[in-house]
C-alpha cells in the first residue's frame, strides 16, 4: 500500500533485537510489513481474512515480568499494534547452524506438509502451543485439535499435523532454538522506556482518560481493538484511514474484574481472556467459546470491539443477551474535566444494521455479565457449515431458571437472523410463567420462528434459519429432559476425527 497517509515509526523486537521502521502509514498490516519490507516471506497471505492462518505470527508482551506469547493473524492484524511487542515469525525458529525447532522438526518426522503453503503457519501455531506449555509438554489431541482449528490445510488431512502437535513435547530442544524470555522481558521493557515522540497516525494510548480525551479530540479516527472485522475493510474493502484510535493498549480496559453478582470485563479484553472468564463461571460454554473463530482470531479480537461491531452474525452478542450482559459507555467530559458514563442493557446498544446509540466521543468501555443464579440452566448455540473457524448461519443462547416445573425466568438472544443481535422477547413472554412442558415448548417454537424475518444469504436460506430457530429451542427441551446424544460436545475428538 501507498503510504499517502501520515506515516509514523514502528518499532517491535525480532530475535531479541529492536527492529525500527520509518514512515509506516496507520492502515498497513503486519504482513504487508514483515513480507515488503522485512522479506519475511515465509509468512504467507492466503485469504486475507483471518480465516486460512496461512500469515501466523506469535506475538510476545511482558506481562508482570512475564512473556505471554499468542499466535495471531498477520494479515488482518494492523503493524502498529505490535510497536513495543516481540515478533516471531517462522524465519525465526531454527538455530544459526540450521537445526529445527520441534515445532518444525515435528511436522518433518509426522509428514504433517505437503504443498507446503500452509506449513509456515501451522508451525507458527505449534510454536505458540509450545511456548504456552513448557515446551509442549501435556498436549492432548483435543488440545491440539481446538487450539490449530484456526489453520486449514487443503493437502495432507490434519491426522499428521495433530500428531506433530503431540509429538513436539518429546523433542529436543537445539541450543539457539529457544528463547531468551528474561532477556526478552528486559529487551521489551528497555524499548518501552525508550520510545520517543507523540503519535499523530496511529493513536495507542494507555490510560482511560486519555483514550477518551483523544476520542473527543478526533472522532473522525477509526477505533480499532484487535482489527479482526476493520482489518478486512482494509484488505477486501480496500479503505484507507489516515488515522487510528486503538484501544487495546489500555490498562484499565486489559482487565476482567469479579464482584459478587457479576464479572465487569474490560473493552481490551482479549477474546481468549473474555472467553475464559465466562466458562469459569459457565463451563459448560467451553465448546461454544473454542468455535468462535481460530485461535489466532480469538488472541487478537476483544469482546468489547465484537460488540461494539455489532455484526448481526458475531456470536458474543446472542450469548451476552442470553445472559442478561449490559454495556458501559463512557466519554470525555471537558467541562467537569472527568470521565462520564452511562450503562444500558446490551440489546439496547442497537439500533439498525452495524449501527448503535453510541456519541461520536463515546466508546464502550466494559461489559458487565451476571453471575449464575440458582437454578439456572444456559445453553449457547452455534449452527455454522463448518464445525470450527466459520460463521454462524445462526446463533441462539438461552438462559432458564424453573420454579416448581414452571418458567420463571427466561432470556433468549438471538444471531443471523435479523439486522442486529436480538433479544426474542415475544418468545420469552410465551414462555414465561407457564409449565415447562410439551406444549409449551411447541408454542415457543412458533413464537421464536414467527418473531423474526431473517434474509436468505450465501451462509443459510431464511426458511432454514426459521425453521433452526424452533428446532433449536426443541433442542434444548430435549436436553433439559436428559438426551444427550444429540450434542457434538459429547462426542471426543478421536470420535469426531474418524467420522471426518
Amino acid at each position: 500500500m501507498s503510504t499517502e497517509i501520515s506515516a509514523q515509526t514502528l518499532t517491535f523486537l525480532r530475535r531479541g533485537q529492536p527492529v525500527t521502521l520509518h514512515h509506516v502509514a496507520p492502515d498497513r498490516t503486519l504482513l504487508e510489513v514483515l513480507r515488503e519490507d522485512l522479506h519475511c516471506t515465509g509468512t504467507k497471505e492466503g485469504c486475507g481474512e483471518g480465516d486460512c492462518g496461512a500469515c501466523t505470527v506469535v506475538l510476545g508482551e511482558a506481562v508482570d515480568g512475564r512473556l505471554e506469547y499468542k499466535a495471531i493473524n498477520s494479515c488482518i492484524r494492523l503493524a502498529h499494534s505490535v510497536d513495543g511487542l516481540a515478533v516471531w515469525t517462522v524465519e525465526d525458529l531454527a538455530n544459526a547452524s540450521g537445526e529445527l525447532h520441534p515445532a518444525q522438526e515435528a511436522m518433518v518426522q509426522c509428514h504433517g506438509s505437503q504443498c507446503g503453503f500452509c506449513t509456515p503457519g501451522f508451525v507458527m501455531s505449534l510454536f505458540g502451543m509450545y511456548q504456552n506449555t513448557q515446551g509442549g509438554q501435556g498436549i492432548d489431541r483435543a488440545q491440539a485439535q481446538a487450539d490449530l482449528s484456526g489453520n486449514l490445510c487443503r493437502c495432507t488431512g490434519y491426522r499428521p499435523i495433530l500428531d506433530a502437535a503431540q509429538q513436539m513435547g518429546g523433542l529436543p530442544l537445539p541450543e539457539g532454538c529457544g528463547v531468551n524470555e528474561a532477556a526478552t522481558v528486559a529487551a521489551l521493557q528497555a524499548l518501552d522506556k525508550n520510545r520517543q515522540g507523540t503519535p499523530s497516525a496511529y493513536l495507542r494510548p494507555t490510560r482511560l482518560a486519555t483514550l477518551l480525551q483523544q476520542r473527543a479530540a478526533h472522532p473522525r479516527a477509526q477505533v480499532v481493538a484487535g482489527c479482526t472485522d476493520v482489518g478486512l475493510w482494509v484488505t477486501k474493502m480496500h479503505k484507507r484511514f489516515a488515522q487510528v484510535l486503538d484501544v487495546t493498549a489500555v490498562r484499565e480496559l486489559r482487565r476482567v474484574e469479579d464482584y459478587p453478582h457479576h464479572i465487569a470485563i474490560g473493552a481490551a479484553v482479549t477474546l481468549t481472556d473474555a472467553y475464559a472468564a465466562l466458562v469459569k463461571d459457565r463451563p459448560q460454554l467451553k465448546t461454544f467459546a473454542q468455535r468462535f473463530a481460530g485461535l489466532p482470531v480469538r488472541n487478537s479480537g476483544t469482546l468489547g470491539g465484537n460488540v461494539a461491531n455489532g455484526s448481526p452474525i458475531g456470536d458474543s452478542m446472542p450469548l451476552l443477551i442470553g445472559l442478561g450482559a449490559s454495556v458501559v459507555l463512557m466519554r470525555w467530559d471537558a467541562k467537569r474535566g472527568a470521565i462520564a458514563h452511562r450503562e444500558l442493557r446490551l440489546e439496547d446498544l442497537y439500533t439498525g444494521y452495524r449501527t448503535n446509540v453510541m456519541r461520536p466521543d463515546e466508546l464502550l468501555a466494559w461489559i458487565k455479565v451476571p453471575r449464575p443464579t440458582a437454578g439456572e440452566t444456559f445453553k449457547a448455540y452455534k449452527i455454522s457449515k463448518r464445525f470450527d473457524d466459520d460463521i454462524s448461519a445462526v446463533c441462539l443462547a438461552i438462559q432458564m431458571t424453573l420454579t416448581d416445573g414452571v418458567v420463571a425466568q427466561v432470556s433468549i438472544g438471538a444471531g443471523g437472523v435479523a439486522a442486529t443481535p436480538a433479544r426474542a422477547r415475544q418468545t420469552e413472554a410465551a414462555l414465561r410463567g407457564r409449565p415447562w412442558t410439551a406444549e409449551t415448548v411447541q408454542a415457543g417454537v412458533a413464537a421464536l420462528r414467527a418473531e423474526f424475518q431473517p434474509i436468505s444469504d450465501m451462509r443459510a436460506s431464511a426458511a432454514y434459519r426459521q425453521a433452526v430457530l424452533g428446532n433449536l429451542l426443541q433442542r434444548f427441551w430435549l436436553e433439559i429432559q436428559g438426551l444427550q446424544h444429540i450434542n457434538l460436545e459429547n462426542l471426543n475428538a478421536a470420535t469426531l476425527e474418524a467420522l471426518a
